[in-house]
C-alpha cells in the first residue's frame, strides 16, 4: 500500500513539475504585460507577481497599433484556412477511405511521404508561384488574402485523419443512403460528414491553430502595414517601441485569445475525434 502511494506520488510530482516548466513561459508573459514602466521585467529570481499591477500595456498596444485591422486579417485568414481545409481534406480523404481504383496505395502513401518535406524547403518554389499567379497584397487585398490561404489550404494531416475517420462509419449507412436514392455527393455531406463531426472539430483546431500562429509566410508575402497578420504585427511592435516588452508581452496575450476560445467551443469533440482518427488503417 505504501509502494503504491509513493509511486503515484513520485509519478505525480515528475508530472506537475514538467506541467510547470510547460506553463511558466505563459505565465512569465502574463505577468510582464501587467508590470509597471518602473518595475524590472529581467529580475532574477523572476518576479511573478507584478509589483504596479496595470492594465496600460493593453491599452497601449491597442491604440498605439492597427491591433483591431491585425485581428480581422487573422480571422480571415484562419478562418479560409480552416474552411478550405475541411472540405478538401474530406473530398480527398473519401475515395482513398470507401472507393476502390488502381495505385491507391501508391497514392496514399505518397500524401502522406509530403508530410515529412517541411515548409521551409518548397517555400521558394511556392513563393515564386505566388508572384506569377499574382497572389500578393501588392496587387489588391483580395488577391493578398488568397496567396496567404492558398500554400495551407490541405495538407497531409488533414486527409490521413479525415482518411482514419471515414473508415470507421459502416459501410450499411452509406449502401441504405444509395437505396433510398441518394447521390454520391449526397450521402457524402448528407450522411458521411455528420457522422465525423469530432474529426473535423479536431482538424479545424490543429488548422486554426496553426494559420494563427503562422508568422513566416506571411512575413514574406505581405508588403502593406494595413494587411498585417497578428503574429507580423505584434512582431513590428519590437522595433517600433525600441523593444517594449511589456507592449510585446500584452499583445501577445491579446492574440493566443482567439486560440482559447476556438478549442474551449469545439473541445467536447477533441478527446473523440481523436481517438476517430487513431483507429483502423
Amino acid at each position: 500500500m505504501i509502494r503504491k502511494f509513493i509511486e503515484k506520488l513520485s509519478i505525480h510530482s515528475i508530472l506537475i513539475f514538467v506541467s510547470l516548466l510547460s506553463i511558466f513561459p505563459f505565465i512569465w508573459l502574463i505577468s510582464t504585460s501587467l508590470k509597471g514602466i518602473d518595475e524590472n521585467i529581467f529580475a532574477y529570481p523572476p518576479v511573478i507577481m507584478p509589483q504596479q499591477f496595470t492594465w496600460d500595456n493593453y491599452i497601449g498596444v491597442w491604440h498605439k497599433v492597427n491591433f483591431m485591422g491585425y485581428f480581422i486579417n487573422s480571422m480571415i485568414v484562419a478562418g479560409l484556412t480552416v474552411f478550405l481545409n475541411l472540405l478538401l481534406s474530406s473530398l480527398a480523404a473519401y475515395p482513398l477511405a470507401r472507393m476502390d481504383f488502381a495505385g491507391k496505395k501508391i497514392f496514399f502513401f505518397a500524401i502522406l511521404a509530403t508530410i515529412m518535406v517541411p515548409f521551409q524547403a518548397i517555400m521558394l518554389p511556392v513563393y515564386l508561384i505566388t508572384i506569377k499567379l499574382h497572389l500578393l497584397d501588392s496587387v489588391n487585398n483580395i488577391m493578398g488574402y488568397i496567396g496567404l490561404v492558398m500554400p495551407f489550404a490541405v495538407s497531409a494531416f488533414g486527409i490521413f485523419l479525415m482518411r482514419q475517420a471515414f473508415l470507421t462509419v459502416p459501410k450499411e449507412m452509406e449502401e441504405a443512403a444509395i437505396v433510398d436514392g441518394c447521390s454520391v455527393f449526397q450521402v457524402f455531406f448528407k450522411v458521411v460528414l455528420p457522422m465525423v463531426k469530432p474529426t473535423l472539430a479536431v482538424l479545424a483546431i490543429f488548422t486554426f491553430i496553426g494559420s494563427w500562429g503562422e508568422f513566416l509566410w506571411p512575413s514574406i508575402v505581405l508588403t502593406k502595414d494595413a494587411m498585417y497578420t497578428l503574429p507580423v504585427g505584434v512582431n513590428n511592435l519590437q522595433g517600433m517601441f525600441s523593444s517594449n516588452w511589456r507592449f510585446i508581452a500584452a499583445g501577445s496575450i491579446l492574440s493566443t485569445i482567439p486560440i482559447l476560445i476556438f478549442f474551449l467551443a469545439l473541445q467536447k469533440y477533441f478527446i473523440s475525434g481523436e481517438n476517430d482518427g487513431a483507429v483502423k488503417g
